[in-house]
């Protein structure tokens, strides 16, 4: 049996059962989302509602992507909350939360990309929403979405794959989480053609947001001297390792 460092790191990247039935799922489910908001399953009660169900299926999505990506932000501050390793010690059971969170954000994120580039009326197309700046609808707006879902994906990716970077390297990436979900709320808040109505979900939520976080970096983490665990317990990246994607 080949045991060389070559062979393990080429293990590492073999995909488990729970990966492969959770990317089947996240499949499935935004098949159904995209056949939903493109009218597949329902016919349209006149030609505006024809013309404009792609855009409003994208809104619903847009909406719904958001709303899970303030319950990602969320529950990831209170995972890395320092209180957490000291008193609550709930990572066992919230960090599925985090990881499932993750995937349905990204399914309806998506989603709502897909109905907008679909969208002939959208103005945003493939390019647009690929390319910082190439839409021309709200052009800056845009760009921050495409921004936040980049940076959405970076921690994700780096969070998944920890053997590639150095110990503690992939934690440092993951605070891009935080600017990810700036970049989304500024994005919902000056894109949407329904900001007004939404404000109060929008004030409220980012609100929240940043409550929990001046809790989570206000407060000092605990050092290595006052825990009582041991050295290895307390390196939050390899806790993630293995609970999570093993």
């Amino acid at each position: 049996m080949d045991d060389t460092p070559r062979a393990r790191r080429r293990a590492r990247f073999a995909l488990a059962p729970r990966d492969l039935a959770g990317a089947a799922i996240l499949l499935a489910f935004l098949g159904l989302a995209v056949l939903a908001v493109s009218g597949g399953w329902s016919a349209a009660v006149d030609a505006k509602m024809a013309s404009m169900r792609l855009w409003y299926g994208s809104r619903a999505a847009g909406i719904v992507a958001y709303l899970l990506l303030t319950a990602l932000a969320l529950v990831g501050l209170v995972l890395s909350h320092p209180a957490n390793k000291t008193e609550w010690k709930a990572s066992k059971h919230v960090f599925p939360w985090h990881r499932h969170l993750a995937f349905f954000t990204l399914a309806f994120i998506a989603a709502h990309v897909i109905a907008l580039v679909l969208d002939p009326y959208s103005g945003v197309g493939v390019l647009g929403w690929l390319v910082p700046g190439m839409s021309t609808y709200r052009s800056v707006p845009v760009a921050l979405g495409t921004l936040g879902l980049f940076a959405l994906l970076l921690t994700g990716l780096t969070a998944r794959f920890t053997n590639l970077l150095g110990p503690g390297r992939w934690l440092t990436i993951h605070r891009v989480a935080i600017v990810a979900f700036a970049l989304g709320w500024a994005h919902g808040v000056f894109s949407g053609t329904d900001t007004r109505a939404l404000l109060p979900l929008y004030a409220v939520s980012g609100a929240l947001v940043v409550l929990v976080a001046a809790s989570r970096y206000w407060r000092p983490m605990p050092s290595a001297r006052r825990s009582a665990e041991p050295a290895d317990d307390r390196r939050l990246a390899p806790r993630i390792h293995l609970e999570i994607w093993r």
